[in-house]
């Protein structure tokens, strides 16, 4: 094996593209856009991710772009700060834990791999032949002796070697919208957080930003009828879930319908009984998504990458990265559902609760234990993997 075709140039394509390069592998990876994604949300690098990224060389420059996020305050409906936390507490970091931009981490990441990996964008794989012969939208076929699908939740990969999405997403009963918006505030590395029954929104600017926020919208809700593709319906759904929260909400809504680079979807996993076949093989969401709540999608992507590449240099296949990663990639998975509850609270006492606690915090004697309650299972999965050095036989 050593021609292998990565689908998808963002954080988990481009990890993989790194190590298999430096294993001797040829590498190619096709992405669906006219160039590597910018922009997008602060994301989390935990744990065994980063020991991966500094086995890359690149602890330096992620942590020279770091976002520098300083606090978070909790608003009422008037305005008014009712409660603020620490905002690493508030991300659920501890001790090295990194947060960077996701852009500015994929952009690092495609530095990496650009001179010696052939990129092919605004391109699309439309079959996997048995042969390992691949046809594209737009260029001619080729044939390779792998494909990793790397391309998200909504994999092309999984559709055309598995079937369809629905038989392996699961639906975790909430919505997430991010959007970037003039900065209401004045933000100076903060998050600014308003809070009803049901629905959360957010609002942030990091070290890099000039008067330019993200904004968040989190909210409870079924299976939504709506197309991957269909910005404007989704944007209606925002403002409807929305609707009737005070605070900054309505203007940050306003922003909403105008941003060009708004993102809408379901918050969900992908479960899978195995993530080979034939000749495709899964990484990152597109294999185990563990849904933005879990705060562990980066990690997973970058530590994946480096198993799979590893694994396949080891001669131990697919088999091999399934059986060092799958109790790793399950036990991120299950963060997800209990991060929801602290994210989207389901009542006005349960509320109440959750501001009166963040108030006392810095006071109570069980200080420690609290904060251990909140990070302590995120980083005990962060690290619930021991990982090989590949490189080192």
């Amino acid at each position: 094996m050593t021609d292998i075709l990565i689908s998808g140039a963002s954080i988990a394509g481009t990890s993989a593209a790194y190590w298999l390069r430096r294993h001797g592998f040829t590498v190619t990876v096709v992405e669906r856009a006219p160039a590597v994604r910018q922009g997008g949300y602060k994301v989390d690098i935990r744990g065994a991710a980063l020991r991966v990224v500094e086995r890359m060389g690149l602890m330096d420059a992620v942590r020279a772009r770091g976002t520098g996020m300083r606090v978070a305050t909790h608003y009422d409906a008037a305005g008014r700060p009712v409660a603020t936390m620490d905002a690493d507490l508030f991300g659920g970091r501890t001790g090295d834990d990194a947060e960077i931009m996701r852009g500015d981490l994929n952009e690092l990441l495609y530095g990496l791999t650009r001179d010696e990996v052939e990129y092919v964008f605004d391109d699309s794989i439309t079959a996997i032949a048995d042969d390992g012969t691949v046809t594209f939208e737009r260029s001619r076929p080729r044939r390779f002796d792998l494909v990793i699908g790397a391309d998200g939740v909504h994999s092309n990969v999984r559709r055309l070697a598995f079937g369809e999405e629905r038989r392996y997403l699961r639906h975790l009963g909430h919505y997430i919208s991010i959007c970037s918006v003039p900065d209401p505030l004045g933000l100076d590395r903060e998050e600014a957080v308003h809070a009803a029954p049901g629905r959360t929104a957010n609002v942030y600017s990091t070290r890099q930003d000039h008067g330019v926020a993200k904004a968040a919208f989190i909210w409870s809700a079924p299976p939504l009828a709506t197309g991957h593709r269909d910005v404007e319906r989704q944007k209606e759904l925002v403002a409807e879930a929305m609707s009737g929260m005070g605070w900054q909400v309505p203007r940050l809504l306003d922003d909403m319908r105008k941003a060009d680079d708004f993102y809408f979807d379901a918050i969900c996993q992908i479960r899978m009984d195995r993530w080979s076949r034939g000749r495709a093989v899964l990484l990152g969401d597109a294999a185990y998504c563990a849904s933005p709540a879990s705060g562990q999608g980066t990690s997973l992507a970058i530590v994946g990458a480096y198993v799979l590449a590893g694994e396949l240099a080891a001669g131990r296949g697919p088999e091999g990265y399934e059986r060092e990663l799958r109790a790793f990639a399950e036990a991120n998975q299950a963060l997800a559902e209990p991060n929801l509850k602290g994210m989207v609270v389901p009542s006005r006492l349960a509320l109440w609760f959750q501001l009166r606690m963040i108030r006392l915090l810095p006071h109570l004697p069980g200080r420690d234990r609290m904060i251990e309650r909140v990070a302590g299972p995120i980083h005990r999965a962060a690290n619930a993997i021991t990982l090989k050095d590949y490189l080192d036989g």
